[in-house]
């Protein structure tokens, strides 16, 4: 793969750096919230599945528990490296991972039954390449599948949310408020069928060190989530406990079908 551009350097690096400690995040992992995935993509033995930006590979493990054939591409080796690994602990040869730009996957059009994204469209520039992407691969009737994070509808508390995020981890670009996020995905040719929304209750302290935030930048992130605690600043409702500052993060889950292509 030839060397990218600025911001996907940052992914690459970022999710070299926290490749471990992304994997082993009770949130990331959470076997819960991937099932929820899986149910309302409808997901059966025969479907062909991709995942992209796979990471560590929980999701398309999910689905390989379901389907006989399941293929995970991501930008970024470190976190392929563990899902290779867990994949030959696991032995039953169902899963292939690749590494491999979303902005343009290597696949066919019209390749998978079944195209689904978690937790990523927040750090890509260009969500919408992504989105078109992820549409052209699915075949038409297929379905899709996107889990994300949402922010609030009004723009500065979005936005003030966006800042810490991103002052947490660089590789974060920008949350979308989920009417943005509906928009988005219409415009580029889906017809959403399923909508659900749900919550992350994350420790600020395991939250930073999960992306190996700078200690540099720690104090601002805290800083920011305290006055928010304070203030009402984004809607993420900070709030202590036993002495330990957590905040909520909205999150989304959407299905939908594929529009047939235009020849």
């Amino acid at each position: 793969m030839t060397d990218p551009p600025v911001h996907k350097r940052t992914v690459r690096s970022e999710f070299t750096k926290q490749a471990v400690t992304y994997a082993a995040s009770p949130v990331v992992s959470d076997p819960e919230a991937i099932g929820r995935l899986v149910e309302i993509t409808d997901a059966h033995e025969d479907a062909r599945v991709l995942e992209v930006a796979t990471g560590p590979g929980h999701v398309a493990f999910a689905f390989a528990d379901r389907c006989e054939s399941v293929t995970g591409v991501d930008l970024t080796e470190a976190p392929l490296d563990i899902a290779r690994k867990r994949d030959r602990e696991r032995d039953r040869g169902t899963v292939s991972f690749a590494q491999g730009d979303a902005e343009s996957l290597p696949f066919s059009a019209d390749s998978f039954d079944i195209v689904v994204c978690r937790l990523a469209l927040h750090h890509i520039e260009t969500p919408a390449a992504v989105v078109r992407e992820i549409i052209r691969v699915c075949r038409p009737a297929g379905t899709v599948g996107i889990a994300d994070l949402v922010v609030s509808e009004h723009t500065d508390r979005g936005e003030y949310q966006n800042e810490f995020e991103r002052l947490r981890d660089p590789s974060h670009v920008r949350t979308l408020p989920i009417s943005e996020l509906l928009t988005l995905l219409s415009q580029n040719g889906l017809e959403v069928a399923h909508v659900e929304t749900d919550v992350l209750v994350q420790e600020v302290e395991s939250w930073m060190e999960t992306a190996q935030t700078p200690a540099s930048q720690a104090p601002a992130v805290r800083e920011m989530i305290k006055r928010d605690a304070k203030a009402d600043l984004s809607g993420t409702r900070p709030f202590w406990d036993d002495g330990e500052l957590y905040f909520v993060q909205r999150t989304a889950r959407i299905a939908g079908h594929p529009l047939e292509k235009s020849q």
